[in-house]
């Protein structure tokens, strides 16, 4: 079943979903035209759209092919209202079947428009081009196709079981719907993963004709619920799609659990009466829900494949349901009618359909995930100005950008730009920034890379040309790896330090060459220690393992190894032990001071010595240092306070924490908050939001900017300053993240390993010249692309 709402132009790692790879073997393409074989018997389970259009095309690429639809409802029998479906899809059933796409097009409605209203506020923006029709429609123009080319339409009959139907068929197509018997049959085999969300909501649909795309806030006394509605029907005074949604708690408290499906409509009506200038909803069946994520490990089992919601599923709010049902249809047809009709070809066809379809579905749950969690936080995004809480929800999936934005809808993206506080000309990565008493001249933050070329502690010139040439290239703050407060505490014998004059005196050399050199540019300090993690070999030579002679001990929170059997069992600190670290922490600090360093980071991230005590995984302590979240964060926040004394007051601290572990039992969202509270508390000027790195066995769920909707979760709870990292790629993503108010600084790290210019680049190609990014004197000559062909003058 697909519902609900499109993000405009399709669709935030409260985290997307896992996406294990795609089986094997990996398909082989066919070499020639498959030779001449029995026309294969195919059974589809399930009348929706996914399963129809599956069936009209492999019925149209052989007439001779028997296909017959089990479908347990009658014809006219539908859920929800109206589909939306995107330009993308319907090119690919254009070249699928003409036929279809002419007669879609002849019922689609069509608008350019989104409303997005806000505390009283109703902001449009346009350009963004969606299409839709009703539901029943759409099943009926299927069900003409599929009568007209001799597929059987077995409807009020339930099918048989797949493995049943794969004794006598060829193929079997499960499109039985996110609730799918037949992945439920085989759950050996495709090993779903099912996750159910925190919101509850309703479809339904009111009888007229919206004229754009609209959001819409109401705040209760329950709590916060939120509308989307769009037009999918013109026809006799129009009919549009509503869906009412909420947490489940305010679900709760507001007593819809209590409410019949007449008596929910009615309510929802009065909530939103000025969205739907007083008229009813109707209701079909609608039962309120909690959606679920589909993921499966194999879409097919022997001639069994599953299709659409049965394979994946996306949450409503980007409108992807039918659209990726009928593209799966698309390709599955053109794998199976490209091979021979033997069991081999058969399981060839389906392997490559699954190749293709992964990644495309595993994206675009991404996208879904990212806006499921928008609208779950939403309550936290209330008190944005009216311009940047429209900007963040038009970009919620990132798959809509700053820069998309500023194409489809110039005027509504230089209103976004102007109340940020954009200077005319000025993209927002280069407006300005004052971190405590630090002004930083533009967003970018080249993020903390360990090198491992130090020898005995010491940064060389290697460190001096990487941080000169980083420096050089226009970032606001240039930021060193993590610098070891002592020994035991390096992570490699490659790493840096700060345990003697020595080291100070080499850090001095950068810090000059980087204020005389780049001035207007900022060079940060991480401070950290490695605990259970040190010791080991430079990342190039075995990451995490241990070094193959000359090991020193290692101190943790509590003795426990980051690899058992493999990395050595540290020593759980003592009191002594917790003093002495402290005090190197704050040795190490002074010498930063003196070594000149604008500002100072505590690395409290990645399963280091610092956040060992965070995470409940690594800290089993049962003395006051462990235990609850406050016991947890007594220690880090002891060293906190002993380096915010002895360094300098006009210059800041910030911290950067691992927001989550990827792991059961880890630290939670909750967790995150409350460590970013009492850190900013103590006189963090700023959280460094990243994730993970704590124990082995995590589970990160990789993705574009995949760790920044934990930068935006403390941002939105607290209102601190955040510094955004992890997978920030491109200018474009550093100006959707900062106008929508997600981050303050956005960090990054292999982007400045590509291009140590990067920042001047993104100006350059920007058409910006300002203050924000000025080229070193000995460099305008290259502030302009060089002619790159033949057609260049």
């Amino acid at each position: 079943m697909s519902t609900g709402a499109p993000a405009p132009g399709g669709a935030p790692d409260p985290v997307p979903p896992k996406t294990p790879p795609p089986p094997e073997p990996a398909p082989v393409p066919p070499t020639s035209a498959p030779p001449a074989t029995a026309p294969l018997r195919v059974a589809v389970i399930g009348g929706g759209p996914g399963g129809l259009y599956a069936a009209a095309l492999l019925k149209r690429g052989d007439p001779a092919r028997e296909v017959t639809v089990w479908e347990r409802n009658a014809p006219d029998d539908t859920f929800g209202f109206g589909v939306v479906l995107s330009d993308e899809t319907l090119g690919g059933i254009e070249d699928a079947d003409p036929a279809v796409h002419a007669a879609l097009r002849a019922e689609l409605v069509r608008w350019d428009d989104i409303d997005i209203v806000h505390r009283g506020h109703l902001l449009r923006s346009t350009g963004h081009g969606f299409a839709a029709l009703g539901r029943r429609r759409l099943l009926e123009l299927l069900h003409a196709r599929c009568a007209g080319l001799g597929v059987r339409l077995r409807f009020r009959t339930d099918a048989p079981p797949a493995a049943e139907l794969a004794a006598d068929h060829d193929l079997v197509i499960a499109a039985d719907g996110a609730g799918s018997r037949t992945r439920t049959a085989h759950a050996d085999v495709f090993r779903p993963t099912l996750t159910t969300h925190r919101c509850r909501y309703l479809w339904l649909a009111a009888d007229f004709a919206l004229d754009a795309f609209r959001f819409e806030i109401a705040e209760t006394e329950y709590g916060v619920m939120q509308l989307h509605a769009y037009p999918f029907s013109t026809a006799d005074g129009g009919s549009s799609t509503v869906i009412v949604e909420m947490r489940e708690e305010v679900w709760r408290a507001a007593g819809f659990d209590e409410l019949d499906e007449t008596e929910s409509a009615a309510r929802c009506a009065k909530l939103f009466a000025d969205a739907l200038h007083g008229r009813a909803l109707r209701s079909n069946r609608s039962a309120w829900t909690a959606f679920r994520t589909v993921v499966n490990a194999r879409w097919s089992h022997g001639g069994i494949v599953l299709i659409g919601d049965a394979a994946h599923t996306a949450h409503f709010s980007i409108g992807s349901g039918t659209k990726l049902a009928v593209e799966d249809a698309v390709a599955l047809a053109a794998h199976v009618d490209a091979r021979p009709g033997t069991p081999a070809g058969i399981a060839e066809a389906l392997a490559a359909y699954e190749t293709e379809r992964r990644p495309v579905v595993a994206s675009t749950q991404r996208a879904a995930a990212a806006s499921l969690r928008w609208f779950e936080e939403i309550a936290g995004r209330l008190d944005r100005p009216p311009r940047q809480f429209a900007f963040d929800l038009l970009t919620r999936s990132r798959r809509v950008t700053h820069d998309n934005l500023r194409l489809r809808d110039p005027a509504f993206t230089a209103s976004v730009e102007a109340e940020f506080g954009c200077p005319p000309g000025t993209p927002p990565m280069f407006t300005p920034y004052r971190l405590g008493g630090l002004t930083l001249r533009n967003r970018v933050v080249v993020s903390p890379m360990d090198l491992y070329v130090a020898e005995d502690g010491l940064p060389g010139d290697f460190h001096l040309v990487h941080l000169g040439a980083r420096a050089l290239g226009g970032a606001g703050l240039v930021m060193t790896e993590m610098v070891c407060v002592s020994p035991e505490g390096r992570i490699t014998p490659g790493c840096t330090g700060l345990w003697t004059d020595e080291q100070a005196d080499a850090w001095a050399r950068i810090t000059s060459f980087v204020h005389a050199q780049a001035p207007g540019t900022a060079l940060g300090v991480q401070l950290g220690h490695s605990g259970r993690k040190g010791s080991t070999r430079r990342m190039w030579e075995g990451i995490d393992q241990p070094l193959p002679d000359g090991n020193w001990p290692l101190v943790a929170a509590s003795p426990e190894p980051y690899r058992a059997g493999l990395n050595q069992v540290p020593r759980a600190l003592d009191r002594a032990g917790l003093a002495a670290v402290r005090e190197q922490f704050t040795a190490a600090a002074r010498r930063a001071a003196r070594a000149g360093f604008d500002l100072l980071e505590l690395h409290c991230a990645h399963g280091y010595l610092l956040s060992g005590f965070l995470s409940p995984l690594t800290n089993r302590r049962t003395d006051g240092y462990g235990g609850d979240l406050d016991a947890r964060l007594r220690f880090p926040l002891e060293v906190f306070d002993a380096v915010r004394e002895v360094w300098p007051a006009d210059r800041p601290m910030t911290v950067r924490i691992s927001a989550t572990d990827w792991a059961d039992g880890g630290t939670t969202a909750e967790d995150a908050i409350g460590i970013a509270r009492a850190f900013a508390d103590h006189g963090a000027a700023a959280l460094d939001v990243s994730t993970g790195q704590v124990v082995p066995e995590e589970m990160p769920e990789f993705g574009r900017s995949y760790q920044t909707p934990y930068a935006d979760l403390i941002r939105s709870a607290l209102g601190v300053p955040v510094i955004a990292v992890g997978a920030i790629s491109s200018w474009d993503d550093v100006n959707s993240l900062l106008l929508a108010g997600r981050a303050d600084l956005c960090a990054l790290a292999r982007p400045h390993l590509y291009d140590p210019h990067w920042t001047l680049h993104a100006a350059a190609e920007q058409g910006y010249a300002g203050p924000g990014a000025p080229w070193p004197a000995p460099y305008r000559a290259g502030s302009r692309r060089p002619p790159t062909g033949r057609k260049d003058p």
